[in-house]
């Protein structure tokens, strides 16, 4: 009896230390990892992809980041960039040249930009971050990145050729019209329509003014939307007016 509760004592120490050993760290030393689950962009966009984590443990030297693609086509994950207590981005492939840094792992931050992303950038990212002694946890965390088109914008050509051939001469149609309506010709008497200021006898020079007097001056409006005749017939009455003040009627406007 005696050993075999020997042998059960030692049994329960050995539980003990594969309990320690194997259980209790899976609660304890533990990190976790986040990234967006979706991300999109236009075509020559500058892309950042997201990476978070927390760790039961501060980051030291041995804390490594890794990232991996897998096309939207389907493939196995490769790994495009790595971070070992500095940044090593490809310097081949697919994102050579285009993978920048964004990350701070004092700050839980293992995020890294994309430069001018493309259509073929399209596919699952995935943020890989281990720092021992937390091995458990959720290391790993997936992005789904989707690139479009950029939306076609209107060129600086076609908006001038707009303003020149359609809205320009609609506008000068538009003020031409407004200005014969706020300024209405002068409604001549039948005898004046059919005259010219060539006609007009000897002692009829100041026939065609009102009453004997002088004539009155149109305003500027009145004389940019005044017809030919009308001008002509206008700056001869002016002319042949014995009043001499109304003879500057034309440089006042």
């Amino acid at each position: 009896m005696r050993r075999l509760r020997l042998g059960n004592t030692a049994l329960n120490k050995v539980l003990l230390l594969y309990l320690t050993v194997y259980f209790v760290p899976s609660s304890v030393l533990s990190i976790t990892v986040n990234t967006p689950a979706e991300l999109h962009a236009s075509k020559g966009d500058k892309v950042t992809l997201s990476c978070t984590f927390t760790s039961t443990s501060p980051p030291t030297s041995k804390m490594s980041v890794d990232w991996s693609y897998r096309p939207q086509t389907g493939g196995p994950p490769q790994t495009f960039f790595h971070f070992s207590s500095r940044a090593f981005p490809p310097t081949e492939g697919q994102f050579n040249g285009r993978i920048k840094w964004q990350g701070s792992p004092a700050r839980g931050d293992a995020s890294i930009s994309l430069i001018n992303a493309t259509l073929s950038d399209n596919g699952t990212y995935t943020c890989s971050v281990r720092n021992p002694p937390d091995v458990h946890g959720a290391p790993t965390s997936h992005s789904v990145l989707t690139v479009t088109p950029k939306a076609p914008g209107i060129r600086f050509s076609d908006v001038t050729l707009l303003l020149a051939f359609i809205l320009l001469p609609s506008a000068l149609l538009t003020f031409f019209l407004i200005g014969r309506i706020l300024c209405p010709k002068k409604q001549r008497s039948q005898s004046k329509s059919h005259r010219s200021p060539i006609e007009v006898t000897e002692g009829e020079e100041y026939a065609m003014t009102p009453a004997g007097g002088p004539v009155k001056k149109a305003t500027c409006c009145e004389l940019c939307f005044m017809d030919p005749d009308e001008e002509e017939e206008y700056y001869y009455n002016l002319k042949k007016s014995p009043s001499v003040e109304d003879q500057y009627a034309e440089s006042k406007c």
